[in-house]
C-alpha cells in the first residue's frame, strides 16, 4: 500500500478501511506490511490471546453444535484423528461464544452413539451440523448420522475449499475479538490444535470451528470474511453517521459475486 501513495490519494480512507477489517494475521502482514514471502505457520492463524475466556454466557444465542467426524478407533498401532464437535453460539449483536467441545476416537459405532447422546443431553434448542466429506463413504456416514438422529433438527454440510482458507472467518473473528470461549477442563487441548494449525498432524478441531461458523451464517465460505468485514464496516459508518447527525466521505465497493476476482 505504501509503494503507491498515487492510490492512497485517490481513496485516503482505504487505509482506516483496511485497518478497520478482523483480518487473519497472515492477511495482515501481507497486507499492510507487504510481507507477501510469509507462509502459513504456527500462531499466525489463533492465539489465545485473542478470545476472552469467560464464566458466564448470554441465554438468548442462536445455538450450534458442529460435528467434524473421523471414524477410527485407537490402537496402540495408529494414529487416528478425532471426532470433534464444537457448540458455538451467536449473540443480538453477532458476538461468537465457543461454548463446549466434545471429541472422541472411536468405531462408526460409537461415534453414532457419542452423537445421540450428546443431541439428547443438549436439547433440541441446538441445532445440529455433521461434516460430509465430498467422497462417497463421506456421503453415507452423513446419511446414515442423518437417519439415526431423526428425532433432531440434524443439517450436512459438504466440505469444500482447502483448511486455511475455511478457517480464515474464524480466525479473523478471534483476532477482533468477537470470539469468547466459556472455561472448561477441555480448553487447553482446543488451544493447542488452533495455535499450532496448520503444522499439527492433526487439525479436526480446526474443521469443526470453521464448520460451526459457517453453520451460523449460511452464506460465509472462504472469501466470505471479506464479505462479512465489509458489511461490519458499513454498519459502523452507519452508526457514526447516525451519532454525527452527518455523512462522512466512503468510498464504494463493488457488489460480491461470491468470488475474489
Amino acid at each position: 500500500m505504501f509503494d503507491n501513495p498515487a492510490l492512497l490519494q485517490v481513496n485516503p480512507e482505504y487505509l482506516a478501511w483496511l485497518l478497520s477489517l478482523p483480518l487473519p494475521l497472515l492477511e495482515s502482514e501481507r497486507l499492510l506490511g507487504g510481507n507477501w514471502k510469509i507462509r502459513p505457520a504456527a500462531g499466525l492463524y489463533f492465539k489465545r490471546e485473542w478470545c476472552a475466556v469467560v464464566d458466564e454466557v448470554p441465554a438468548d444465542l442462536d445455538i450450534v453444535r458442529y460435528w467434524d467426524l473421523a471414524a477410527t478407533e485407537k490402537t496402540e498401532l495408529n494414529d487416528p484423528d478425532w471426532t470433534v464437535g464444537i457448540k458455538l453460539g451467536r449473540d443480538k449483536n453477532r458476538g461468537y461464544w465457543l461454548l463446549d467441545m466434545v471429541r472422541g476416537r472411536a468405531n462408526p459405532g460409537d461415534v453414532e452413539r457419542l452423537l445421540l447422546d450428546t443431541a439428547t443431553r443438549e436439547g433440541r434448542r441446538v441445532r445440529v451440523g455433521v461434516g460430509k466429506d465430498p467422497g462417497q463413504a463421506g456421503k453415507s456416514q452423513a446419511l446414515h448420522l442423518l437417519r439415526a438422529m431423526s428425532s433432531f433438527t440434524v443439517t450436512p454440510a459438504t466440505e469444500s475449499g482447502d483448511k486455511l482458507t475455511r478457517f480464515g472467518p474464524f480466525s479473523s473473528q478471534c483476532r477482533a475479538g468477537n470470539v469468547k470461549i466459556r472455561r472448561g477442563p477441555w480448553n487447553e487441548d482446543l488451544f493447542r490444535v488452533l495455535e499450532g494449525f496448520p503444522d499439527l498432524a492433526h487439525d479436526d478441531e480446526v474443521d469443526a470451528c470453521s464448520g460451526a461458523l459457517e453453520m451460523l451464517n449460511p452464506n460465509m465460505k472462504g472469501w466470505g470474511a471479506y464479505e462479512l468485514a465489509r458489511r461490519q464496516y458499513e454498519q459502523l459508518q452507519a452508526e457514526r453517521e447516525a451519532t454525527s447527525g452527518r455523512a462522512e466521505p466512503t468510498w464504494a465497493l463493488a457488489p460480491w459475486n461470491g468470488s475474489p476476482s
